[in-house]
């Protein structure tokens, strides 16, 4: 792989292509990819930065792309939803990965964002499409623990995946609901 644009020279390999200024093409992680270079200073986490930050990753045509905020985890990150714990960004960025190419389609609404000095939470609503299934919605809300240097030590991701989906079938959402209120109250 040569040159994307001039005066850009690579400098390492990761499961994404990094080059020594600004963003540029590559098909590394998917087709029409974007890479951010890691070199370059990051812009701080607030509420607005992480809307536009999100908002850039799930597009409307195609599948999301990770590659511009990979950069603002630690090597040393956790996240965790309703599925899995994954330690260490090589792994988070292999789950993106599967998640990318399992879906056809994944959109992501940003309904609201606050934060502290340490953590950012946002709502979303996420639509999936998947091959030969309808779209199905999910609601949830993500908590970013921020370092100290500004980067993302942990992601916590809560949603009801079940729910969302069962919301979708008819027939099942009664079922669904019923057994979870004979459960949990």
């Amino acid at each position: 792989m040569g040159q994307s644009s001039e005066g850009c020279a690579l400098i390492r390999r990761l499961p994404f292509v990094v080059y020594t200024s600004g963003i540029v093409e590559t098909n590394q992680l998917q087709d029409d990819a974007r890479t951010w270079d890691e070199s370059a200073p990051l812009v701080r986490l607030t509420p607005e930065t992480v809307r536009e930050i999100w908002s850039k990753t799930y597009n409307r045509e195609g599948k999301p792309d990770w590659s511009h905020i990979l950069p603002y985890y630690k090597e040393s990150m956790v996240f965790q939803d309703t599925i899995q714990r994954i330690e260490g960004k090589k792994e988070f960025t292999k789950m993106c990965r599967r998640l990318t190419d399992r879906c056809e389609q994944l959109n992501m609404d940003i309904l609201s964002v606050s934060a502290n000095e340490t953590e950012i939470f946002f709502d979303w609503k996420m639509q999936m499409i998947f091959r030969k299934t309808p779209s199905t919605p999910v609601f949830g809300c993500t908590r970013l623990t921020i370092d100290e240097e500004g980067r993302i030590a942990r992601q916590r991701d809560y949603y009801d995946l079940w729910g969302d989906i069962f919301n979708g079938i008819p027939g099942w959402r009664r079922i669904y609901r019923r057994f979870v209120k004979r459960l949990f109250g």
